[in-house]
């Protein structure tokens, strides 16, 4: 068996083609995302937003308001 250092192995893909290094990389994930187990790589589910609001009042008025103080006079300068 070659026993190589990380930095001789660096050394040398930085040698190849760029071609060639993209081909060693994903070649390399691959191997790597085979040994992961299920759970790591798989995502969580998102969290519902179902519910966030409950108990709040938003009007169209409150709506009108806060668009308002954020952009001012911005659409009347006629930008």
């Amino acid at each position: 068996m070659i026993q190589v250092t990380k930095d001789e192995l660096m050394q040398w893909i930085n040698q190849q083609p760029l071609g060639e290094r993209l081909q060693i990389v994903a070649q390399v994930l691959t191997n790597i995302s085979r040994q992961l187990p299920a759970e790591a790589g798989g995502k969580k589910p998102l969290r519902s937003l179902y519910g966030l609001w409950q108990g709040f009042s938003i009007t169209k008025e409150d709506i009108a308001q806060a668009r308002h103080e954020m952009w001012g006079a911005f659409a009347e300068r006629g930008f």
